[in-house]
Order: C-alpha cells, then sequence, then structure tokens
C-alpha cells in the first residue's frame, strides 16, 4: 500500500524520531527491526530492511563514527574526480 500523506514527528532530546503506529503496522515493522536510513536531496529517507537481508550473519554493525569517517573519505574521492 503507498501512502502519500505526510505526518508530523518531533525529534526527542537524543535525536529519537518514534514511527507512528499506523505507519509501522502499514509496514510491517515492529520492535528489534533493522532501517535503512537514507539522505537524499536534504531529505531523509528512512524504509525497512527486507527481513532476509537482516538475518544474515555477515551484516555488519557499524558505529556512526565509522559511516561519518567512510562518508568523509567518499566525498574526497567524489569531489577529487
Amino acid at each position: 500500500m503507498v501512502s502519500h500523506v505526510g505526518q508530523v514527528v518531533r525529534v526527542s532530546k537524543k535525536l529519537t524520531i518514534y514511527i507512528p503506529k499506523t505507519v509501522a503496522e502499514q509496514l510491517n515493522i515492529s520492535e528489534g527491526d533493522k532501517l535503512l536510513l537514507e539522505v537524499r536531496d536534504g531529505k531523509i529517507i528512512l524504509g525497512p530492511v527486507p527481513k532476509l537481508v537482516a538475518r544474515r550473519r555477515y551484516w555488519s554493525e557499524s558505529t556512526v563514527e565509522e559511516i561519518e569517517t567512510e562518508s568523509e573519505e567518499l566525498i574526497k574521492l567524489a569531489e577529487r574526480e
């Protein structure tokens, strides 16, 4: 089901965003599920990771610092080209 109705959510003290229950139900998201967060054109894109991918044992956990460092390196490489 595709929904184009936006919902306003609040960012908490620890930068937590709560997903409305109706959205979680629509996307079959439950506590403990992994989500993929992307930033595209100044917007946050958040969606469920396919369950089969999330269950693979070689799925790695990354810290925010590791992601930031890798992103900075990729930006530097892209700027050189």
